[in-house]
Formats: C-alpha cells, structure tokens, sequence
C-alpha cells in the first residue's frame, strides 16, 4: 500500500510536470478582463447614446506583463450584427510568449441611423485606442496585430490598408505588426453594396474594397488571410482573397500568405487558430531566454 501510494504521488508529480511543461508560461499566468471600456471620447460621443453603447472594447490580459503583444479583434456579422467576444485560445495555445486580446464591438450598419462607413471608423478609433492605451495593461504598442473573422476581417483589412481611416485619428498603418483576416471580403463588402441598391452577387471593386488599396504594397503588414473551402465558402470568399495576394505581391508586398481549410466553410475560426499563432510568433518572435548566470 505505501509503494503504491508513493507511486501515485510520483505519478502526480510526473503529470503536474508535464502539464507546466505544456503550457509553459500560461502555468502561472493570472490573467485580468477589463471589460466596456469606452474607446471614444466623450466629444464623439456626445448625444449620441447608441455610440456610447457601442463604441467599448474589452482587454484580456496577464497580470504583471510588459511590453506583450496585443492581438485586437473585430468580429463578425455581416456588419449588421454580432457582439465583442474574447478568442481565448490565442493566448491558451500560445505557449511561446504572453498575449494580450482586445476585442472591439462597433456601430452596426442600420441601427440608429449607422452606416458601414461608422463600422470603419469606430474600427480605427478602437486600434487608435489601443495604440495610445495598451501598455497601461502591459501591452508593447509596437506589437499590435489586427484580425477578426467575417466583417471583422474585412474591418481589419479596411483599416490596415487604406490609410485614411487612421489617419483620421492621427495614427498610420506603419503602426500596424500584422494583419490576420479570417474569411475577409476583399472586395467591397455586401452591405455597402447594399446601401447603394445592388445585391450581393453583383461584385464592385473600388475604394471601400480592400483589394482597391493593394497599391500601398510595401506600406502594409505583414498578412495571413485565411479562408474555408473556396466550394464551401460564401460568394467567392476565397478566391477574393487569392487575387488580393496576387494584387499586393505585384505591387511589392514581401509577405503574405493564404490559406484555404479543406472541408470547412465560411465558419473556419477554429482551425484558423494554428496559423494565426505561428504567424503572431514568427512576425513579433518571442522574447529570448534570459542568460544563465555564470557558474
């Protein structure tokens, strides 16, 4: 009986090893969730009760962490619908360096009178916001990366592309680490084309489209789009993005990759996470291991 329990206590401690060993950094991570804070001002705001609702973001972040690299995302719904939402595993199966994830909510397009046009521009309010605010959570505003799936990763791309929606809030796309969008339209997105009468099968291309702004090249970030199945995806979703790289590689763009996930749809957020985490690694690399002391 002693033997075995002894053996069980070794197998617990073999297995508590390992488990730290896993997870590295995230084995003694706590991490804080500071929830709606405002990211516009009180001015924007002002009488607007809809844009104090809206325009908030919430910041997952490890305790005690500096100059961490920050993930900001943007998600989905057609720019109609949808609401913030933290992707956890961008930081529990990343076991390479902390990560900070910041996820924006955005006026909706028909409500309140909101066109997509504010969907962009609150989307560069909340980058703005977090260039100017995350090392108060012990982000490194340097090492910001823009992603979102859907609507989100045509806003990522909208404001990593095409300057004037930061510029609007005195910042620049140089400011920018990494674009990430999952199943972005490259194109000029459906509701736009909605607000001007057509259907979302009549393609337009001109400067609400991401690919319109593929002439900036080298200006832009590193990007990794990525899309589900092109047979399985919405309206051409992937083939979009394919010309989007052919577009930005013309014009200069050292770096940038597709990726097509065989067998899914237009809902691929989840083995997306692989890639986006390899890429978030590989563009801003972890920080090296402290030195060992001289014996």
């Amino acid at each position: 009986m002693i033997a075995h329990n002894a053996l069980a206590r070794l197998s617990r401690t073999f297995l508590a090893s390992a488990m730290l060993l896993a997870f590295g950094i995230h084995a003694a991570e706590t991490r804080k969730v500071a929830a709606n804070v405002r990211y516009r001002t009180d001015k924007d705001c002002a009488g607007n009760a809809y844009m104090q609702e809206r325009c908030v973001l919430d910041i997952d972040y490890p305790e005690g962490a500096g100059n961490a690299v920050v993930i900001l995302w943007f998600h989905g719904g057609g720019l109609t619908g949808g609401n913030k939402h933290i992707p956890r595993d961008f930081y529990t199966r990343n076991t390479k360096q902390p990560i900070i994830v910041v996820a924006a909510n955005y006026r909706l397009a028909g409500k309140h009178d909101s066109m997509a046009i504010d969907c962009i521009r609150d989307a560069a309010a909340a980058l703005a916001w977090v260039f100017a605010h995350i090392a108060e959570y012990g982000g490194d505003p340097a090492k910001v990366f823009v992603s979102g799936h859907s609507a989100g990763g045509y806003l990522s791309m909208m404001i990593g592309m095409d300057p004037r929606w930061l510029a609007e809030q005195g910042c620049d796309i140089s400011q920018i680490k990494g674009l990430v969008p999952l199943s972005g339209q490259a194109i000029t997105h459906f509701r736009i084309r909605s607000e001007r009468g057509m259907n979302n099968k009549q393609p337009l291309v001109d400067d609400f489209a991401p690919i319109y702004h593929a002439s900036q090249g080298v200006k832009i970030a590193p990007m990794l789009l990525l899309t589900g199945d092109r047979e399985m995806e919405l309206l051409g979703r992937y083939e979009e993005n394919a010309l989007l790289v052919r577009m930005m590689k013309i014009n200069g763009h050292k770096d940038i990759t597709l990726y097509e996930f065989q067998g899914y749809g237009h809902g691929m957020a989840a083995p997306a996470t692989t890639p986006l985490i390899n890429f978030v690694n590989r563009v801003s690399p972890p920080p090296a291991p402290p030195a060992e002391k001289a014996k």
